[in-house]
């Protein structure tokens, strides 16, 4: 979670306009039930009379009801309203504090008027019989009655207070000849019009914070690409090995779509369960229904819920992980060693061997999907038995007349708002622990140190050195692969001079491209040192190096594109000219020029729609069009037939004059005229020397070539 969070810190002013974004949005969302409440209760039911405390009143109304209030209460009411010539009083007070204390005051008072009218007695005859009796005489009466009133209430006393008030103030309307038909129409558009204003208002805001989480979500994606990316190139042999191709893949890619996906999640849910979940409760406890037990209840059950699924379901996203880098590495190995699989027919054993992996990957997931699939019906459940228990709650309040039927509708929308806050993190708090492993495999790779780096600033002295020669130097090398418990060279010296070929040679896994490998560094020495001109390679940083060099792999390597991007892969600063005059010597122009598009020729990736002579011939074309100092081919000539070797080998003897070229070789052929060959047995140095030195003297050297020549070949030298 904190890998993941870490992610978010570049984006935090985009992060907390979603918030503001998202707390638009719950205000909204959590206003509009109690405006469907208002529409029930006060539109409906009230026929648009909001207050206890009328607009307009007659004067015997007015009169009658200071009968029932203090003389400060009194002095209160006759303040909040202005008499008209007819004798109508017009409420001119706006203020909602006021108002409210008068709602307050006004409903006993109401409701004993209202009982009275309802048993004959208007407004005018109570004032008579008050003038009649003692006006002070017969206030301290009527106060009596209310307070008798209140006491048989009881807890419903506000509740029913306030109802039976609005029936009285809509029977004062009527008796003024107002039209509560248009009251309660205009209530009801203006109320209505208030719910669609916030209802757009509710969907922008969604709709911009989920565009601007997707946006994060996407950046944060890119990032992390980017990072790894950046970091696997910088890469070593070691490192690769260490994390497996495969493995890489997945977590560039599988892992950081995780990532992805739990960010918008985080940003969009996350953030709002708890705005939504807090402002429900807040909601909830402000409709004075008395069933906010049943909020503890659904809360309960749905944090059972979610500590049962995610003890259950915790482990195997975990795994899945692992198991999708498996299906992954099958994969690959079979769609690279795909020619092979078929010479030796072992297609069904492959196919068994990916069809356990991709079992293995099905289970699990079938497993969790059936969790996640499971849990939505049992929050349905939750959610349809919490609304069953909150009405049959609801309407003993309703019959009993301590609630309202708006205030129970409210109650039902607020209370699945907070449920469904719970859902939202359930959902989260299950994808988070395979996002959690996703990060940490990402952060595995982020963190990995490379072995092979540039050289700390001031130790690249000689980076601005002009004029090198490409003279390469083994001095007294040892190198040892990690975790491995013997050398695989030891004590290797010797000097690659410009002009010269300098072959290497040897059977199989005797250390020879291993030997050419430490030279670009894809591995460091374990011991002694390799320079360039003197300098020691790990003073130079890998640009410098690898401009100096000219590497040819075992593998020729092709790209996605053409002839001629492949060609000028070593740089801008190829021209045409030295790209075909590299092709000549590589002898790849006849086929290229054989070519309908010539260097315009698309390659596949991977070269697979050249043969494999071609594909060696152009990755030595690109190698030479670079114009390096020192040449490094490892076996690179094994592809190409006895004639196109002898001819390339000649031309690059004549157009590479000034530059070292190592070569390694497993045919003797390849390295006859070579002006020097070093013979490696099982990592060490058997032999140094010409062809004809090492016949005379070296006994490995001497056995490897009566391997593959013949005694007139050799002419007799060693014999």
């Amino acid at each position: 979670m904190l890998n993941i969070l870490k992610y978010l810190k570049k984006h935090g002013g985009m992060v907390v306009l979603i918030l503001a974004l998202l707390c638009v949005q719950a205000y909204c969302d959590l206003t509009l039930p109690k405006y469907t409440s208002d529409i029930v209760d006060v539109g409906i039911q009230q026929s648009g009379v909001e207050r206890v405390t009328p607009q307009q009143m007659r004067g015997t109304t007015m009169e009658a009801l200071t009968l029932f209030l203090s003389d400060e209460d009194e002095a209160a009411l006759r303040a909040a309203y202005t008499a008209a010539e007819d004798g109508t009083y017009t409420l001119t007070v706006r203020d909602k504090k006021t108002l409210d204390q008068l709602d307050q005051m006004l409903g006993l008072p109401m409701v004993a008027l209202y009982q009275m009218e309802q048993q004959g007695m208007d407004p005018a005859m109570l004032t008579a019989q008050a003038e009649q009796a003692g006006r002070e005489t017969f206030k301290a009466g009527l106060m009596e009655q209310m307070e008798a009133m209140a006491d048989q209430y009881g807890a419903t006393a506000d509740m029913l207070t306030d109802q039976m008030a609005i029936l009285f103030v809509r029977q004062e309307y009527e008796t003024m000849g107002m039209d509560l038909n248009a009251m309660q129409r205009s209530y009801l558009l203006t109320t209505g019009g208030k719910m669609l204003a916030l209802t757009l208002l509710m969907v922008a805001a969604a709709i911009t914070a989920g565009m601007l989480a997707s946006r994060v979500a996407a950046s944060v994606g890119m990032e992390l690409r980017g990072k790894v990316f950046r970091k696997v190139v910088s890469f070593g042999n070691a490192e690769i090995d260490k994390f497996s191709t495969a493995s890489l893949i997945t977590r560039s890619t599988n892992d950081i779509q995780q990532i992805q996906m739990v960010v918008v999640m985080l940003l969009r849910l996350v953030l709002y369960a708890p705005i939504i979940g807090i402002g429900g409760i807040v909601r909830v406890a402000s409709t004075r229904t008395g069933m906010g037990w049943i909020i503890g209840v659904a809360v309960g059950v749905l944090l059972a819920l979610i500590v049962v699924l995610m003890t259950v379901a915790m482990p195997k996203f975990k795994k899945m992980q692992t198991l999708i880098d498996r299906v992954n590495l099958v994969s690959r190995e079979i769609l690279t060693g795909l020619p092979v699989i078929r010479a030796f027919s072992r297609e069904a054993y492959e196919e068994k061997r990916f069809d356990k992996a991709n079992r293995d990957l099905m289970g699990t997931q079938l497993f969790t999907n059936r969790t996640m699939s499971m849990m939505m019906p049992i929050m349905m459940l939750i959610m349809n038995g919490i609304s069953v228990l909150i009405v049959w709650a609801g309407a003993h309040g309703v019959d009993l007349g301590t609630m309202q039927v708006g205030d129970m509708i409210a109650f039902i929308t607020y209370t699945m708002q907070i449920v469904m806050a719970f859902l939202m993190i359930s959902v989260v708090s299950i994808m988070l622990p395979r996002a959690g492993v996703s990060a940490k495999r990402i952060q595995e790779v982020l963190d990995t140190k490379v072995s092979v780096r540039d050289p700390e600033p001031g130790k690249n002295k000689d980076e601005s050195k002009e004029n090198w020669r490409g003279e390469v130097c083994f001095e007294d090398v040892s190198f040892r692969y990690p975790d491995a418990q013997a050398d695989v060279l030891e004590h290797i010296s010797f000097t690659a001079r410009p002009g010269e070929t300098t072959a290497i040679i040897g059977s199989t896994g005797s250390g020879k491209s291993t030997l050419l490998n430490l030279i670009p560094r894809f591995f460091d020495v374990s011991y002694g040192r390799i320079t360039i001109d003197g300098v020691d390679i790990r003073n130079l940083s890998l640009h410098k190096l690898h401009s100096l060099l000219g590497y040819v792999p075992q593998k020729g390597v092709l790209f996605s594109g053409t002839i001629e991007s492949n060609l000028k892969f070593g740089g801008e600063a190829i021209t045409d000219e030295a790209m075909r005059q590299a092709a000549v010597i590589a002898q790849a122009d006849d086929f290229i020029d054989a070519k309908p598009e010539g260097y315009e020729s698309p390659i596949a990736q991977g070269g697979t729609n050249v043969s494999g002579g071609q594909k060696q011939r152009l990755s030595i074309a690109r190698a030479i069009a670079k114009d390096p100092k020192v040449y490094l081919f490892d076996d690179s000539f094994s592809a190409l037939d006895y004639k196109t070797d002898a001819a390339l080998r000649r031309a690059l003897s004549e157009q590479v004059k000034d530059a070292a070229v190592i070569i390694v070789a497993q045919r003797i052929s390849t390295i006859l005229h070579a002006q020097q060959i070093i013979v490696l047995d099982e990592g060490k140095v058997a032999g140094i020397g010409t062809h004809e030195e090492l016949m005379a003297s070296c006994p490995t050297y001497q056995e490897i070539a009566r391997s593959q020549l013949s005694e007139a070949e050799l002419g007799g030298v060693g014999a």
